[in-house]
């Protein structure tokens, strides 16, 4: 039915790194992951212990939001009342008033009030308010405290003068209790305070159903709308919870990860938390076309179900199976039709076992769905998990993107054995008609899983190059430049980082690595380069480096076990040499090319060495480098090309356009696969010249081309290049360290390399270390 078609018209979000939709899916694409040390003020050193502190968590690790502060000028929320209120309300009435901008009715202008509604997912309120009742404990905690002081003898006077300062320090940190207090401590008065300041008067009220609560709003407004009981309505979840409550008991149950995140892996490790907040805007698909508003995509179907007696804090497989079974049911859509799931994924042994085992059975066998989900890049947010799951779901469909997975380095057995895979790079969604779903599955029981449909249309065959860019795999380690004008100005610099780095993020050691160098300042002064893969690789590098540069005479410095080098003086002079048709042939690899904006690969490249395809290619590669070397700020002093090589170093000199040197690159390459004579190749001996002529005795190979004094290249018949190579090895080298490739004429095939191990002087003089082109 049509009205059980649910567009999705609006997105807002805050989740750690995160403060927009385009964030969370930038984020997605570029596998970047939020994760880092909790900060003292939200989890101090004391709450933090191992796994047999029974009253401490066994946690150092979270996603965090940060540099959030709600406007409460924007909102005319009066001080009292702002402080009164957890900060779970005003971080969902931030998050809805974005949605209701983006949806294209802001602050609810042109929406019938009387039928709009809020519907948020909540557990517990917040953190804040949890360490807020601490001051209404005060005659418990005074009472023990007076007992402790009487058994220990302390007199009365002195006993009271304890107790007065104790006092003080416990209530100072919180509110005066008043009459706002009741109403802003509570869960179910979060969705109330959006309605209170838009005026809605549809419905308004939070759902519960802890990992599944924000999912399971949207669920329940869905039905609001597919009822006709609300026409447009704001749902999703908002969690700050990461206090000793919960991360205490998530210890208990061994659910938490240390420091690292995988999901759906073979070696699973827990989740580490997160928090945010999360809001879509919905209308019926048919009121929201005649409106005239964007549709990101639609929800078609819905389903939850209840464990039942399987557990409370453990996952079953015939409950999570009922649920997925039930939406799709209600979307009429076969579930071997989803392209994407975005699963649950909390990194747990035993819930993605579950898991995975559920939808096998429910997806069965047909091509299989990429699986993903976002907890591995903003942690596990709880409340606000699902309606996460379900924004990166949208952005996919809309995009029409399907995006590469993060936190799964080795793939579960079980992924094999399901209809599903996991992506190491983005592709393009080609389904005319793409279907997802999403899951979210709640502490004791409660599941949840949504089914989305995009529209109907053309799918696009390549990615888009902003796709490309943010989705470009960065190396596992970074390399992070500090200058300064003297030795005493680098190391202040070096403590400065070594102080911070261990705040940073792992994706911020990347961004880091990408801006320090561009205000360092010039190359006259002091240099500093910190090779680090995690934060606190980086922040024990700096520290070493800041060791050996306060006691450092100016010399070139390094020390690789430490991670760090030191320079000093003018920058080097740098120049080019621009490779010929030897360099390998691997565009697809050159994924950092394509951050920079030159000419598209030349025609459709293959593995082939067919030197009319092998030229401008190879030529392409070199411009991509020049063009990233440029985009780095790299001078050059001079250039120069090795044979086809020239081509570029021309293009370098301003010579001719990187249009105009491809076009050659392919003449050329043409002309000398049309002229080349068949069944020939080449190779390369380190050899001198006069020594190589026995080799070519009785040959139709000959010498062509002096590359060194004891470096040649030979060119001939591929049964001669074969003879002179095996007469070479009995002379003193050994095999061949791969075959020979066979290509139909001389300019097809790289020189063939050969290790020379002399079996005696004499033939050391004749043969150098490694034969190369």
């Amino acid at each position: 039915m049509t009205g059980d078609r649910i567009a999705v018209v609006g997105l807002a979000c805050r989740y750690p790194d995160a403060t927009s939709p385009e964030q969370l899916w930038q984020n997605v694409l570029g596998r970047r992951r939020a994760f880092r040390r909790l900060p003292e003020v939200r989890l101090g050193a004391g709450y933090r212990g191992g796994p047999g502190d029974v009253d401490l968590a066994a946690v150092s690790h979270a996603a965090v939001l940060r540099d959030w502060e709600f406007d409460r000028q924007r909102f005319a929320i009066p001080g009292p009342l702002y402080r009164a209120a957890d900060q779970t309300h005003w971080l969902a009435l931030e998050t809805a008033a974005e949605a209701l901008a983006d949806a294209g009715c802001p602050l609810g202008e042109g929406l019938d009030r009387d039928t709009a509604g809020v519907i948020f997912g909540n557990s517990l309120t917040g953190e804040f308010t949890r360490a807020g009742t601490l001051r209404l404990r005060w005659p418990f905690l005074a009472d023990a405290a007076a007992t402790s002081l009487r058994a220990a003898g302390i007199g009365d006077d002195t006993a009271a003068e304890v107790l007065h300062r104790l006092e003080e320090l416990v209530k100072q940190p919180f509110p005066v209790p008043g009459d706002e207090t009741l109403a802003g401590a509570l869960a179910n008065t979060i969705a109330g305070r959006v309605c209170n300041q838009f005026d809605f008067h549809g419905t308004g009220y939070t759902v519960d159903g802890a990992c599944s609560s924000s999912l399971l709003a949207v669920m329940t407004a869905c039905r609001a709308l597919a009822g006709r009981e609300c026409d447009f309505m704001l749902a999703g979840g908002v969690d700050m919870s990461l206090d000793p409550f919960e991360l205490v008991g998530f210890s208990r149950l061994d659910a938490l990860a240390k420091d690292e995140m995988r999901v759906y892996d073979a070696d699973p490790t827990g989740f580490l938390p997160g928090e945010g907040c999360g809001v879509v805007a919905l209308m019926r698909a048919e009121d929201a076309e005649r409106a005239g508003r964007r549709s990101y995509a639609q929800i078609v179907g819905w389903g939850s179900s209840s464990d039942g007696a399987g557990g409370l804090s453990r996952p079953e497989r015939r409950g999570q199976a009922l649920a997925l079974t039930r939406a799709y049911r209600k979307a009429g859509i076969d579930p071997r039709r989803a392209g994407l799931i975005e699963g649950h994924g909390t990194g747990t042994a035993v819930g993605d076992h579950v898991e995975l085992q559920t939808l096998k059975e429910v997806l069965g066998t047909g091509a299989p769905a990429a699986l993903g989900t976002v907890k591995a890049n903003i942690g596990h947010t709880k409340a606000a998990a699902g309606v996460a799951g379900l924004i990166k779901a949208v952005l996919a469909v809309a995009h029409r993107v399907l995006p590469p997975i993060t936190g799964c380095v080795r793939p579960n057995e079980l992924l094999r054995r399901a209809r599903l895979r996991v992506l190491d790079e983005p592709e393009p969604w080609t389904d005319p008609l793409p279907i997802a779903g999403v899951s979210s599955m709640g502490f004791g029981g409660i599941n949840a899983h949504v089914v989305l449909e995009g529209t109907r249309a053309e799918a696009p065959p390549v990615l888009s190059a902003g796709v490309r860019r943010w989705s470009a795999r960065i190396g596992a380690a970074e390399i992070v430049y500090l200058g300064a004008g003297d030795s005493a100005g680098l190391v202040q610099r070096l403590d400065a980082l070594a102080g911070t780095a261990g705040q940073l993020s792992a994706a911020e050691v990347g961004d880091l690595a990408a801006t320090a160098w561009r205000t360092s300042g010039g190359g006259e002064g002091v240099r500093a380069a910190l090779v680090a893969r995690t934060p606190d690789e980086l922040a024990s590098a700096a520290q070493a480096a800041a060791r050996a540069a306060a006691g450092w005479d100016g010399g070139l410095r390094f020390a690789e076990h430490e991670g760090y080098a030191l320079g000093a003086g003018p920058a080097p002079r740098v120049g080019l040499l621009f490779p010929g048709q030897a360099a390998p042939v691997r565009p697809t690899r050159a994924r950092w090319a394509e951050r920079v904006t030159f000419p598209p690969l030349p025609g459709e490249f293959t593995a082939s060495t067919d030197t009319a395809v092998a030229q401008p290619v190879i030529v392409w590669q070199s411009l991509a480098a020049l063009a990233w070397l440029r985009e780095l700020g790299t001078v050059v002093d001079a250039a120069c090309g090795h044979s086809l090589g020239e081509l570029t170093a021309l293009h370098w000199a301003g010579a001719c356009s990187a249009a105009e040197v491809l076009e050659l690159a392919a003449a050329r390459g043409r002309i000398m696969a049309e002229y080349g004579i068949k069944g020939t190749t080449m190779a390369g001996l380190a050899v001198a010249g006069d020594d190589a002529r026995p080799l070519l005795s009785g040959t139709d190979v000959v010498i062509a081309g002096y590359n060194a004094p004891e470096q040649i290249v030979v060119s001939g018949p591929r049964e001669g290049i074969r003879a002179v190579l095996d007469r070479a090895a009995a002379a003193g080298c050994e095999p061949p360290s791969w075959p020979c490739r066979t290509v139909s004429t001389v300019p097809r095939c790289a020189p063939r390399r050969v290790r020379c191990a002399p079996r005696s002087a004499a033939s050391a003089s004749r043969f150098a270390r490694w034969c190369r082109p």
